[in-house]
């Protein structure tokens, strides 16, 4: 029996351990002192995740048409009004310092590279940028967790991006200083081993796989014996994250043992599934994991990169991302693009309903989160970077109401956002990249 059945209540830390398995355990109630009661709790600590899609929006379709609270949802935004209480669109924000020399392929590079960092990409073969946000928020809150950031992508890493300008600007969106992109990782498994394994040998873990075993299997009695000693309410809970494990790691299992009998296709990375949506939605909930389980609780998300070729048959739309983007001016590709918009939105939407429904204290974990979801580009078609599309869901844990259509002052500097969020996570500075201001986030 693990050490910790024996204490009167769980560790939050508490750990079932297998070979190659690290199961680290959602909040319960369990794991708080006798005869403290839930509302006594310390206050769960907030969330944090960005989230990137390039190209922009077809931004006619994508603003509100009226501000404040009670806004009415978009077109394009319109999969999130069932989560309205805790959504905020955040109008009329610039990216001064993506503009600069070069064509189209530098425009599209410095909008991924200032997006969090409020920075001007720098020419040359050494690519230097500045600190993001992500890792601000990761050093000065998440230095108690197994990992303190985790970054992920869909795509693989560009490698010749031209113009003078690093490919690290289009690759990843997280900088842990002026001289450190993070690299994003685009194989679920391998994030899923980050985030459940446990430092046992890769081959160990191989064979786990091999078998055909899950992680689960591996702390089978553990978790009889702990599922026998607690409550009803904390089984419930429980059960439903060990089934959320056991669904996450059945589709990626799936995805890297798929079988082409009469077709060639390129080797990809096992554990990436074919289907773009399906890796997509597979990526969000590894996010929720991390969160639920606080093995990490700040997240970066390149949901696509600049230029990116993509296209997503689920969305109806045949054509492209970035070929649909440069519109022309075309009223019906306009539409077209908007409609690909929504379809990103709605996944999107599908990433709030899963921490909605995961309890966290005595909220959810949307509820204890902040999330930045937007572009570094407004028009693809002109590669302007102003009035950029925004949005910032959840709670914060208390601190940040939702319901509202924020306008501000014509390009008012994305920073000036930045800059506020961390206050509202209690970090406190006076300036973050090229702000000269604050975005009113309390009224």
């Amino acid at each position: 029996m693990a050490r910790f059945l024996t204490k009167k209540h769980l560790s939050r830390r508490s750990l079932l351990r297998g070979t190659g398995t690290a199961l680290a355990l959602p909040f319960l109630e369990s794991m708080l002192p006798a005869g403290t009661a839930l509302a006594q709790a310390q206050l769960p600590k907030t969330r944090f995740g960005a989230i990137y899609f390039p190209h922009g929006a077809t931004m006619s379709r994508w603003m509100p048409v009226n501000e404040g609270r009670d806004f009415t949802f978009s077109e394009i935004l319109k999969p999130l009004e069932p989560f309205r209480k805790t959504v905020n669109i955040i109008s009329d924000l610039s990216l001064p310092l993506a503009y600069g020399p070069g064509g189209a392929t530098a425009n599209h590079n410095r909008s991924a590279a200032s997006f969090i960092s409020g920075a001007k990409a720098e020419t040359g073969a050494i690519p230097k940028l500045g600190v993001t946000l992500d890792q601000i928020i990761a050093r000065e809150l998440n230095q108690d967790t197994p990992l303190p950031s985790l970054e992920l992508t869909i795509e693989e890493a560009t490698l010749s991006c031209g113009e003078g300008l690093s490919c690290a600007y289009r690759n990843t969106i997280s900088w842990q200083s002026d001289l450190s992109p993070l690299p994003m990782q685009n194989n679920p498994q391998v994030i899923f081993e980050q985030l459940f394994g446990d430092g046992a040998t890769p081959e160990q873990r191989e064979a786990r796989r091999s078998q055909s075993l899950s992680l689960l299997d591996a702390v089978t009695e553990q978790l009889a014996a702990l599922d026998k000693s607690l409550p009803a309410s904390d089984r419930i809970r429980l059960e439903q994250y060990l089934t959320d494990i056991r669904e996450i790691e059945r589709r990626i299992v799936q995805a890297g043992t798929r079988v082409t009998e009469d077709i060639n296709v390129p080797d990809k990375p096992n554990g990436i599934p074919a289907d773009i949506e399906d890796h997509i939605r597979l990526m969000y909930d590894l996010q929720v994991l991390a969160w639920q389980t606080e093995i990490s609780r700040v997240s970066t998300f390149l949901m696509a990169k600049e230029l990116s070729s993509a296209v997503y048959p689920a969305s109806g739309i045949r054509d492209s991302f970035h070929t649909l983007s440069h519109h022309s001016n075309n009223e019906d590709m306009k539409a077209r693009f908007a409609v690909l918009n929504h379809y990103h939105v709605s996944l999107f939407a599908y990433f709030l309903e899963k921490l909605d429904a995961v309890p966290d204290g005595e909220g959810t974990l949307l509820e204890n989160a902040m999330i930045l979801y937007g572009s570094g580009m407004s028009d693809g078609n002109s590669h302007n970077h102003d009035p950029l599309p925004i949005v910032l869901a959840g709670g914060a844990s208390g601190k940040l109401e939702g319901n509202r259509h924020i306008r501000n002052p014509n390009r008012t500097s994305m920073s000036n956002l930045l800059l506020s969020m961390l206050h509202v996570l209690g970090i406190e500075r006076d300036q973050f990249g090229d702000s000269n201001g604050t975005v009113d986030l309390t009224a």
